[in-house]
């Protein structure tokens, strides 16, 4: 039985408006006509256009930075679909917001990424689409299908690409702690070259205490390679480990989702990483753009081709190699 409805309507809220019209773009489709506002108590309001009554309605929307803001407008335009009669409603969601609450690590600690799963799916939402869930068992939070796309496709062909004319023994993949090192290893498969870990404690939130280096690196050139980078002190830490410790001769590094809160673009200007390539999973504000050392690549071609496909009701598991 299809259960898709009879077309394809991309809509956006405010999170990250350019890479929603990119999707568009690449699917030769426009973006749903929709206006997400708020009224002067901040209370959200959101007004839809035109008819999804029996579309295929996927809404695009990054709970990133607002964090409650984005998610609020993403309920609310789910809501609204559900309401206007929509055949199915997919919510994309690039980056995937309260991923780091999803145990608990103390006495009534909250599981937020639970709560923020079952508001989506009360909410109307059919499907989940999103991109390097900080924990991949966050799928199983959901009772409704999540499609869970990896960055490192679309990652490792860059610095494939960059990396074309040299040696791959002069280069080591490095997770910068022990919670990315299954992300690493399958990078390091992935690009064909050794794979070093550092060790390190975390006296308190967002502060680390780099402690040893697993691995050969020394007069290595470093590919780090992460799922978020928030204010950077694990990244940059790490870098100044592999440098001064490792003694490495040059550094790079990766990740899906730019968080960057403050002080994260100071740390990165002031670390010896060279080039930082992040996708566009979260749209960079304005002081992040300026930071030279930053490069981003675009998720819209493997977000489009994953729409197609939940659309087709085709596999989406080949965008996963």
């Amino acid at each position: 039985m299809n259960l898709h409805g009879k077309d394809i309507k991309i809509f956006t809220a405010n999170s990250n408006i350019p890479v929603a019209a990119a999707m568009a773009k690449a699917l030769g489709l426009p973006l749903g006509k929709s206006v997400v506002t708020t009224f002067a108590d901040g209370e959200i309001a959101v007004s839809i256009g035109e008819s999804v009554r029996g579309s295929d309605v996927f809404v695009v929307q990054s709970t990133s930075k607002p964090v409650n803001d984005n998610l609020m407008e993403l309920l609310i335009m789910i809501d609204a679909f559900k309401r206007a009669s929509a055949g199915r409603i997919t919510a994309v969601i690039p980056y995937f917001g309260y991923a780091r609450q999803d145990r608990k690590a103390k006495a009534r600690d909250p599981i937020s990424a639970k709560l923020v799963a079952d508001l989506l799916t009360s909410a109307g939402a059919e499907r989940v689409l999103t991109m390097d869930l900080h924990a991949a068992q966050i799928q199983g939070f959901f009772n409704i299908p999540v499609d869970h796309l990896l960055g490192a496709p679309l990652l490792v062909p860059y610095f494939c690409k960059k990396f074309a004319d040299e040696d791959r023994s002069g280069i080591v993949v490095v997770s910068p702690d022990l919670g990315s090192v299954s992300r690493a290893r399958r990078f390091a498969e992935k690009f064909d070259a050794a794979l070093a870990i550092i060790d390190k404690r975390r006296p308190k939130a967002n502060v680390s205490e780099v402690m040893n280096i697993i691995g050969d690196v020394k007069d290595k050139k470093v590919i780090l390679v992460d799922d978020m980078i928030d204010t950077a002190g694990t990244l940059c830490q790490a870098a100044r480990a592999l440098k001064e410790i490792g003694g490495v001769t040059e550094i790079y590094a990766c990740a899906t989702h730019a968080v960057l809160s403050p002080p994260a673009v100071e740390y990165i200007n002031e670390s010896p990483i060279t080039e930082l390539v992040l996708l566009d999973t979260i749209q960079l504000e304005a002081d992040v753009q300026s930071c030279k050392k930053i490069r981003q690549l675009s998720v819209a071609p493997v977000f489009a081709e994953a729409i197609e496909r939940i659309y087709q009701d085709k596999p989406v598991s080949p965008l996963f190699v």
